[in-house]
């Protein structure tokens, strides 16, 4: 079986830290580093699995979404070797539309 390496892009980090930060404020730094944890652990799941989720050619060539817990979705590529995780969104947020904007990070 091919194993991919897993490479969050800036904006995807910055999703992420975000992400943390929103939580934190809600709910707690402990509940906040659990949630971003799982997150990240079903990013890398990526690396043994990566043509999971719906492709959406229609926004950018080669990108697939995934939900996470019904709450997020991560869109990645999978490129020759690696998975390229390339934004995170959380709650409801219009992930077609910023896409379908922003070509290049």
């Amino acid at each position: 079986m091919k194993t991919y390496g897993v490479v969050f892009r800036p904006m995807a980090e910055q999703d992420l830290r975000g992400l943390y930060d929103y939580i934190a404020e809600q709910s707690g730094r402990k509940i906040a580093g659990d949630y971003i944890a799982r997150m990240e652990s079903a990013c890398m799941a990526l690396r043994t699995a990566p043509r999971r989720g719906t492709s959406r050619d229609d926004i950018r060539p080669g990108l697939r979404i995934v939900g996470f817990e019904r709450c997020a979705a991560i869109a990645f590529q999978v490129k020759r070797s690696e998975v390229v995780i390339v934004r995170i969104f959380y709650g409801g947020r219009d992930y077609e539309r910023i896409l379908r904007n922003v070509r290049d990070e």
